[in-house]
């Protein structure tokens, strides 16, 4: 592949929006909002209402265009991380105040002493991990005392890291809560993040490189240095930077390589041009891409704690995982990391595999590529069932034999990659609408829950409502109602709350059975 030049796009917002839409704020400009925020936090804590014993830790700050700042703060007890006590401080530029919270339960344990010790936890973690099927399960870390806030009333617990490898060969961060004076387990989350499918080839594609010592790296120095690495068929490390005589790329171990180099500038492109977001965190800073996984594995991922992408090459090595949607996907899930951080598990892991869905598609779209033309099935290149299925239909969710249409009460408990269907269902008809369609020269047939027929309000604004949404409105236990919520809130912030868009989003939440 030849190196040529990078894409451009728009950063600006649309004309029709009303002042909620995000400033593009540099990477020295964002450092010195978090350090205000933080130099405010007690203040901010007494303004809201919080406890002697609570303090703030200011983690991300975005500015809107009519002046208005949302702060989002996790949350400490007695000097304890309080896990679900995240929260999100609004304030418009006239000073008015309001808050989303993770909990709206008041943080207070009777102590902090643990009747328990932090070697029986571990023991308890270590066999949750063992139900799990972790093979190799070892603790690394000590546990450590935490509140636990996110389901009913907070009560002193113990977080315990466990890592390992999952059945399917994806390494394992498992964190296990369990109570500090019954050892019961309280809540597991797997922090590996996953997506599924095969290569994608992109045809002839710009590549940014850096040139070192008479020879050329995938090192893109146009994108906070996004480095892609061999591993070479290595589980850990970096292995070696991918280095060629020429600046031109391809063929046998380097596709990979080059599918995955161009996949991260494109999601990089996007969310900067898009939403004028200068990397994943925001803060200007590449992640890291890893291809050439372990042997014949099948399966992509996000490990927040490298800030990494990493690869497998599929059954028999054949088949690298490294197509456009699936790079987007795993680079999205870093953003939901840095932002709302949705606990992947139950609802809120639901909304946070769709999000990487979501927005998977939407880099596609984004990439304009003939070879890869924008749809709205997950995977629809890759063909991984050989059957020239996709992995999952945002149309129609069930179509994939797994997934849900529609929200119902037991959601929840489902795998996140099939309680992802109905966020996928909701953006899609908020997208296009309902009915039979043509769109990119795909077909689809999207019903609703209800019967009702929905024109959909373009991709564009669908994706702004979930962007601003997930970065100012969502927090850690998130769930579907409360998704509806803060899209609400969001479509308001950027079109008004009379507008058609708001009355749009409203009416397809209550499509997808959300009401």
């Amino acid at each position: 592949m030849v190196a040529v030049g990078v894409q451009t796009g728009s950063a600006t917002a649309s004309a029709d929006q009303a002042g909620g839409a995000p400033l593009a704020l540099t990477a020295a400009q964002r450092s010195d909002a978090l350090a205000g925020a933080q130099h405010q936090a007690a203040a901010t804590a007494a303004k809201i209402g919080l406890g002697g014993k609570e303090k703030l830790i200011a983690r991300d700050v975005i500015k809107d265009a009519d002046g208005t700042v949302h702060t989002r703060y996790e949350r400490t007890y007695d000097g304890l991380p309080v896990l679900g006590g995240d929260l999100v401080v609004h304030q418009a530029r006239s000073g008015a105040t309001t808050v989303t919270k993770a909990t709206e339960e008041r943080i207070s344990v009777a102590s902090t002493d643990a009747r328990l010790t932090p070697a029986t936890a571990q023991h308890n973690a270590l066999s949750a991990a063992t139900a799990e099927k972790t093979a190799q399960a070892r603790t690394g870390q000590a546990p450590r005392k935490v509140i636990w806030a996110a389901q009913g009333k907070p009560v002193l617990a113990y977080e315990t890291v466990v890592t390992g490898v999952q059945p399917d060969g994806t390494p394992s961060e498992l964190h296990v809560v369990t109570d500090a004076a019954t050892g019961k387990k309280l809540f597991s989350h797997e922090a590996i993040e996953t997506g599924t499918g095969t290569s994608t080839y992109s045809g002839k594609v710009p590549l940014d490189t850096t040139k070192a010592g008479g020879k050329y790296t995938l090192n893109d120095g146009k994108r906070g240095g996004h480095k892609t690495y061999d591993l070479g068929g290595g589980s850990s490390g970096t292995g070696s930077l991918f280095t060629n005589s020429t600046d031109t790329w391809g063929g046998g171990r380097q596709s990979a390589g080059v599918d995955a180099h161009y996949g991260a500038a494109v999601t990089w492109d996007f969310y900067k041009n898009v939403f004028g977001r200068s990397g994943i965190r925001g803060d200007g800073k590449a992640a890291y891409s890893r291809v050439h996984y372990g042997n014949g594995y099948v399966n992509a991922f996000w490990d927040d704690s490298c800030f990494c992408m990493t690869y497998g090459d599929g059954q028999g090595n054949s088949h690298p995982l490294t197509s456009l949607d699936v790079a987007a996907h795993e680079m999205t899930h870093g953003v939901t990391a840095a932002t709302a951080r949705l606990v992947y598990s139950g609802e809120s892991g639901g909304l946070n595999e769709a999000t990487s869905d979501i927005f998977g598609k939407a880099v596609e779209f984004y990439a304009n590529n003939p070879a890869v033309p924008g749809n709205y099935f997950v995977g629809k290149q890759i063909d991984i069932f050989g059957n020239g299925k996709p992995l999952r239909y945002m149309d129609k969710p069930s179509k994939d034999g797994r997934s849900k249409d529609y929200w119902s009460s037991g959601i929840g408990g489902i795998d996140v990659h099939y309680s992802s269907g109905p966020a996928n269902h909701f953006f899609y008809l908020l997208s296009e609408g309902s009915g039979k369609k043509t769109v990119n020269g795909f077909s689809y047939d999207s019903p609703t829950a209800d019967g009702s027929k929905l024109a959909g309000i373009g991709r564009d604004k669908a994706e702004r409502i979930w962007f601003k949404a997930l970065t100012t409105y969502f927090t850690s236990t998130t769930n579907y109602r409360a998704a509806r919520t803060g899209t609400l809130q969001a479509t308001a912030s950027l079109y008004g709350n009379n507008s058609k868009e708001y009355k749009a989003v409203a009416a397809t939440w209550t499509a997808i059975n959300v009401k």
